[in-house]
């Protein structure tokens, strides 16, 4: 009998051996998680501290349309509906928030596979993230929904004679869940140039492929903007126009990665004659 073949033997110890980077990266893994759900209970808080003034911040928008008509309320029709939505918003803000947080535990997972240069390539990325999510919500928050409450409101209708009134109501839960969606929405699609440009650096995407599907692209967009938005041209304008240039910028993104990565095998070639 072998020595591999006893028991104990090399064989077993080289299973033991490959079984131990996997619980590291198990206990790393849980760790990360751990930081980060603990992140958001801390965020969230916080945030629940101040949900009355997170939810005042988000019905900004709605009060500058409606102006200053006092007569104007926002309703719910379920006892813990008020309740609820709190809840909601500070969960729903607690979480951007605690995303920097969040991210830079991702990177701190991932990091120790990369090597420098990888390490330099993905940073830029976890940056870029967050500032074009804040670029989204600022857009929809200043600019969609102003011009989209305008058009909804233009439906109002003062009522006469054997007519009744058609006015306003918002539920407290259904007007703060559609702006939350508008905002997440929003910055999620913001990050098309990230999305683009990393599928480029891993070879997954092209210049010449992403221009070739321009037109695929372009009706893609505009089936999300309808699907995101509310269902108004300008809602849906608004975000598609912004997402179209962002592709246009992924492009240009690609064609970067594309030289970088060109100009890398062109040293490393001339390295190796």
């Amino acid at each position: 009998m072998t020595d591999s073949a006893k028991i104990g033997g090399p064989d077993e110890d080289a299973v033991e051996d490959a079984k131990q980077p996997l619980l590291v990266h198990l206990m790393e893994l849980r760790n990360r998680l751990v930081y980060s759900v603990a992140a958001i209970f801390v965020a969230f808080i916080f945030c629940y501290i101040f949900a009355a003034d997170i939810y005042g911040v988000l019905m900004q928008p709605l009060v500058d349309v409606l102006g200053e008509d006092s007569s104007r309320r926002m309703i719910f029709t379920a006892l813990h509906e008020a309740f609820f939505t709190y809840i909601k918003v500070a969960f729903w803000a607690a979480f951007i928030l605690a995303f920097p947080i969040i991210a830079s535990q991702i990177y701190m997972f991932v990091a120790p596979g990369l090597y420098e240069n990888e390490k330099g390539a993905f940073l830029p990325f976890l940056i870029a993230t967050p500032i074009l999510f804040i670029i989204g919500g600022s857009m929809v928050y200043f600019l969609v929904m102003p011009l989209a409450w305008e058009f909804f409101l233009s439906f109002e209708t003062v009522g006469s004679d054997g007519e009744l009134a058609i006015q306003l109501e918002p539920k407290v839960n259904e007007y703060l869940s559609l702006v939350m969606k508008l905002i997440f929405a929003f910055g999620l699609c913001f990050q098309l140039p990230v999305l683009l440009t990393l599928l480029a650096k891993v070879g997954l995407a092209t210049s010449t492929g992403l221009r070739a599907k321009r037109k695929y692209a372009i009706v893609g967009v505009f089936v999300v903007a309808a699907i995101v938005t509310p269902p108004d041209p300008i809602s849906q304008l608004t975000l598609a126009i912004p997402i179209i240039i962002l592709y246009e910028i992924s492009i240009f993104c690609a064609v970067f990665v594309e030289k970088k990565r060109r100009e890398k095998q062109e040293a490393e070639d001339a390295a190796a004659n």
